[in-house]
């Protein structure tokens, strides 16, 4: 028996496309890529290229319609969760629960402290309380004035869609009414110094599933979906955007930063998301890929998809426009597969060159036009975490 549909009927989305679902959709139908050298953020990394949103903080600040608020993440936040609750028609003070996802949290204003602490000024430090992973949602809930109940998920690249799923599973059993579900994630130095120390930062603008790519180039970004049960949606006078129809979460527990050579992790999620769903493999008209460029990804990813289908559907990485947002990213391409479906759209993976030697599949170069009714969206994180959503334009 399939489960009962989970309706979306609001999205927001700020990335380094630009700001809102207008300026979202316009990037995926010109195949324009918004990746680049750092323009607005003092960090030292002139020879890298990333997903930068083109504002200061100021500028998002203004965006938001807040004070200057210390956080970019929480900034980022903001603006696509608040888009989100006006396309779905709700205000704010609602009784709605947020669940929101990130790795970085206020990491980007400890970071602006840091120097002067480790040299034993004091200055800042009580507000460095508010910079763990978790407070930036409860910074989002009292700007939005929301009421309902405020959870962080941080599973690295998977955490936005996990709690795409959770808000699922919530509104499924009963524990509530209406969901706003995402992540946001700055740019930030030691996400940076991180993935560089991983090797896993291409020196030029990546390609995804390309034999000859070199790696991720980190994005920043937010993104927010609001879910409620069909009925409820309908009751309130509320056509759909599309529907959350399945969702899995799995872990191959095969390395701290590495699939397993077989994909399995990625193969399972896949599977169980389109069983959730109610769907087979050759009824998935879009597989919007996690596809971060580093050379254990898109291999496995791509041998996972080659075993869960016959024929590989048109598929793309996204990043190849925003770079990796991280724990956004999940959310952010659940928003991408809303407007392929709603807009009959199969987006460019960017900068495609020969395709991995073995595969018989190579995803789509260039955007096209294309009936879209049902999108099969992956994110796979470090340790193996595992998550496949479905979406669809019908229950």
């Amino acid at each position: 028996m399939k489960p009962t549909p989970v309706a979306i009927t609001g999205i927001g989305a700020i990335s380094a496309l630009g700001t809102g679902i207008a300026a979202q959709l316009e990037g995926l139908r010109e195949g324009r890529s918004g990746i680049g050298r750092l323009a607005h953020l003092p960090l030292p990394f002139p020879e890298l290229w990333f997903g930068e949103v083109k504002a200061s903080n100021a500028d998002l600040a203004t965006l938001a319609g807040v004070e200057a608020e210390p956080s970019r993440t929480v900034l980022l936040g903001l603006i696509a969760a608040r888009e989100a609750l006006q396309d779905a028609g709700l205000g704010v003070g609602a009784d709605i629960d947020l669940l929101s996802a990130s790795t970085v949290g206020g990491m980007d204003r400890s970071e602006a402290f840091a120097t002067r602490w480790m040299a034993g000024g004091l200055d800042g430090i009580d507000r460095a309380m508010g910079h763990a992973v978790g407070h930036h949602a409860h910074l989002l809930a009292r700007h939005l004035g929301l009421r309902g109940r405020v959870t962080t998920l941080s599973t690295a690249c998977s955490s936005s869609a996990n709690a795409l799923m959770l808000g699922a599973w919530l509104l499924r059993s009963g524990r509530a009414e209406v969901v706003l579900a995402g992540g946001a994630d700055a740019l930030c130095r030691f996400t940076t110094e991180g993935f560089r120390a991983l090797s896993a930062m291409d020196p030029a603008p990546c390609r995804p599933f390309s034999a000859d790519r070199g790696g991720m180039n980190l994005g920043e970004g937010a993104a927010y979906l609001v879910l409620e049960r069909a009925d409820h949606a309908l009751a309130r006078g509320r056509t759909p955007l599309a529907f959350l129809a399945g969702a899995a979460n799995t872990n191959d527990a095969h390395h701290q930063t590495a699939t397993s050579p077989e994909g399995d992790g990625p193969f399972r999620a896949m599977q169980e998301a389109l069983a959730e769903a109610g769907r087979t493999p050759d009824q998935v008209d879009l597989i919007n890929a996690h596809g971060t460029g580093t050379d254990n990804n898109d291999s496995t990813e791509q041998l996972a998809m080659e075993r869960l289908f016959a024929t590989v559907p048109p598929f793309a990485s996204t990043k190849s426009a925003t770079g990796h947002t991280l724990a956004a990213a999940g959310a952010l391409e659940a928003v991408f597969s809303v407007l392929c479906i709603r807009h009959g759209l199969i987006p460019a993976n960017l900068r495609s060159g020969t395709p991995i030697e073995g595969m018989r599949s190579a995803p789509d170069r260039v955007p096209r036009r294309a009936t879209v009714r049902t999108v099969l969206s992956t994110s796979f994180g470090f340790g193996g975490n595992d998550s496949a959503l479905v979406l669809t334009a019908t229950p």
